[in-house]
């Protein structure tokens, strides 16, 4: 008889054990579901990331990007800096710091160097090489006849360079704005005398083939690659000079997701050159 009780009451810890471990595998799983509807697609930036900014999933697990250029927030003492004084100027007021947002002129005339600290403001810092060219991905570059819809690289918007998200069509899979044309933008690193990570990165040219992952890896000096979007790649080999990313509002075919400047050092800047932070 105790025999017969105690097989019964075996039995019964056994289904409560079973019950309880499969309760637990439907919650981790339906958190797993979840975590992935949450992170995949357009439109996700809502719940991963702030407001202005747009979330990229990538195999490191992904990171915020802004959704538009920087421009120099409202409490800045210049909403448009024409020269690096009034960029430093910026940077040395404690309420100015760069913002994500449509419709106002990307903050230029400042060096790699320089927004490196304006994007440190707001707890952020530039993309990588490779986190730019992922937000960039899916952004129609056409080769000609551009339209005021279509990304600004022929001087086909109002203005040069125009107000951040004037083209509709100038948006990436993921819903980043302006990536391509209207102003370049500023990637994290520098090369050295023409190296970078540990290799020799091609000369200068149209870009013919990529290293698999983000920059060039062989260019052509005469002809451009259609399948490359007839991108172009510049490169001073001298010194040390920082990426720059995507072109800008006058550059034609040239400009595109596959294009790099490196030809500024980290401490130059120019009428063209803007910046987007990530985090």
């Amino acid at each position: 008889m105790v025999n017969f009780f105690w097989r019964r009451k075996k039995t019964l810890i056994v289904m409560i054990i079973a019950v309880i471990l499969t309760t637990a595998g439907i919650k981790a799983s339906d958190r797993v579901m979840d975590l992935a509807a949450s992170v995949g697609g357009k439109g996700s930036s809502s719940s991963q990331c702030p407001q202005d900014m747009v979330f990229i999933s990538s195999e490191n697990g992904g990171f915020c990007i802004d959704k538009y250029e920087a421009s120099a927030g409202s409490d800045c003492a210049y909403s448009n800096p024409i020269d690096q004084t009034q960029t430093r100027t910026n940077l040395n007021n404690s309420e100015c710091a760069p913002v994500s947002a449509v419709g106002v002129v990307p903050w230029r005339n400042i060096s790699q160097d320089q927004a490196v600290m304006a994007c440190a403001k707001v707890g952020k810092r530039l993309p990588t090489n490779e986190e730019w060219f992922q937000a960039s991905l899916g952004t129609p570059d056409p080769a000609s006849s551009w339209g005021s819809e279509d990304c600004h690289v022929s001087n086909n918007w109002a203005d040069q360079p125009g107000l951040s998200g004037s083209g509709s069509k100038c948006v990436s899979s993921a819903g980043v704005y302006d990536m391509i044309g209207n102003v370049w933008e500023w990637a994290s690193g520098a090369a050295i005398d023409g190296n970078w990570d540990g290799r020799s990165l091609p000369e200068e040219g149209f870009v013919d083939g990529t290293d698999g992952q983000s920059l060039p890896g062989q260019t052509n000096p005469d002809i451009s690659n259609p399948n490359y979007n007839e991108d172009y790649f510049w490169i001073h080999r001298d010194g040390i000079r920082g990426f720059l990313r995507g072109g800008y509002w006058n550059n034609k075919s040239d400009a595109g997701q596959y294009s790099v400047y490196l030809v500024f050092p980290p401490s130059q800047a120019g009428a063209a050159v803007g910046f987007r932070c990530v985090k």
